[in-house]
C-alpha cells in the first residue's frame, strides 16, 4: 500500500482562464466565484481536497495583470507571486490554442525550483482538434514542465487526471485538515465574495471595475445568520448602475446572493445590501486592506 501524500498547489494563470471553475470543481463546493469577467478572483483563495491516499491544498490565485496599475492590482500581483513561493507544485492554467504576451509574462515568474504542471484548458471549445498537439509541442519549448494535463474544467473532462498527476508531486504525509473541510476561509469571507460574484454575473460589461464588497456586520442565532453589507463604488453614476431602475438589479443581486448563502451555509440567510461611493478606495492601501485585499 502506498503511503499518504499531503502537500500545498498553487493554482497561476493569466485572467479568465478557468482557474476559479476548476478549483470549484475539484473541492467539490464553490468556494471561488467565477463568471466571464476577467479579474473576479481578488484574493487568495484556499481550498482543500481529501482523498484517501492523498490532501491537497490548493491557493487559487487572482489572474495576473498587466493593464491596470493601481493599489488594488499591485497587491493582487503581489499575491500571485507570494502563492507560489513554499508550494510543492505550480499548476499553470493557460487556454486551447491561445497564448499571448500575458501568459508569457507570467511563465517568466513561475519559480525555476518548483514543479510546474501544465494546464490547457476549454479543451471543448476547440473546432479544430489536430491543432492541439502542436500547441503543446510550441508551449512546452518554453520551459520542462513535470506534466502536461489538456482537459475541460467546465465539462469535467480529464479533471482526475490533472489530481493524479499532482498527488504525485506531494510529499508522504498525513492529512493536515479534517475530511470534510474544503476551505480555510470564514462565512464572512464567503458571503462578501457571492454577493461579489452576483454584482459580476448580473451586470456583466456595466459593472464598474473598482467595485468591492464589505460585511458590515454579520451574526448568527441559531440557524439563522443576518448579513449586512455594503458594496463599494468610486461615482454617484457608478451606484445608480448598481441599483438598476427601481431597484431591479440590487434586489436581483441580494436575492441570488441571499439563495446561494443558505445553500452553502445549510441555514436561513437575512440579508440587507445597500450601495456607498466611497471615492479613490482601490488607490487606498488602508481601504484595501479593511476590505482584506492585503
Amino acid at each position: 500500500m502506498s503511503a499518504h501524500r499531503t502537500g500545498s498547489v498553487a493554482i497561476v494563470g493569466r485572467p479568465n482562464v478557468g482557474k476559479s471553475t476548476l478549483l470549484n470543481l475539484m473541492v467539490g463546493q464553490k468556494i471561488s466565484i467565477t463568471s466571464k469577467k476577467p479579474q473576479t478572483t481578488r484574493n487568495r483563495i484556499t481550498g482543500i481536497l481529501t482523498r484517501p491516499d492523498a490532501q491537497i491544498v490548493f491557493v487559487d490565485t487572482p489572474g495576473f495583470q498587466t493593464q491596470h496599475r493601481n493599489a488594488l492590482n499591485r497587491i493582487m500581483n503581489r499575491s500571485v507571486g507570494q502563492a507560489m513561493h513554499g508550494v510543492d507544485a505550480v499548476v499553470w492554467v493557460i487556454e486551447a490554442l491561445r497564448f499571448g504576451d500575458r501568459d508569457a509574462a507570467l511563465l517568466e515568474l513561475l519559480p525555476k525550483d518548483v514543479p510546474v504542471i501544465l494546464v490547457i484548458n476549454k479543451i471543448d471549445r476547440l473546432k479544430e482538434k489536430n491543432a492541439l498537439l502542436p500547441f503543446i509541442q510550441q508551449v512546452s519549448e518554453r520551459r520542462e514542465f513535470a506534466a502536461v494535463v489538456p482537459l475541460s474544467a467546465e465539462r469535467d473532462k480529464h479533471v482526475d487526471a490533472l489530481v493524479q498527476e499532482m498527488v504525485l508531486l506531494l510529499p508522504e504525509g498525513p492529512a493536515v485538515y479534517q475530511e470534510d473541510e474544503v476551505t480555510t476561509h470564514s462565512e464572512r469571507f464567503l458571503a462578501a465574495e457571492l454577493v461579489r460574484e452576483k454584482l459580476f454575473r448580473l451586470l456583466g460589461d456595466e459593472l464598474p471595475y473598482s467595485v468591492a464588497v464589505e460585511i458590515e456586520k454579520f451574526e448568527v442565532a441559531e440557524n439563522l445568520r443576518r448579513i449586512y453589507v455594503g458594496i463599494l463604488v468610486d461615482k454617484s453614476t457608478q451606484k445608480a448602475i448598481i441599483i438598476g431602475k427601481g431597484g431591479e438589479k440590487l434586489k436581483a443581486v441580494s436575492t441570488q446572493a441571499r439563495h446561494d448563502m443558505e445553500h452553502m451555509f445549510g441555514g436561513k440567510v437575512f440579508l440587507e445590501v445597500w450601495v456607498r461611493v466611497r471615492s479613490g478606495w482601490a488607490d487606498d492601501a488602508a481601504a484595501l486592506k479593511n476590505l482584506g485585499i492585503d
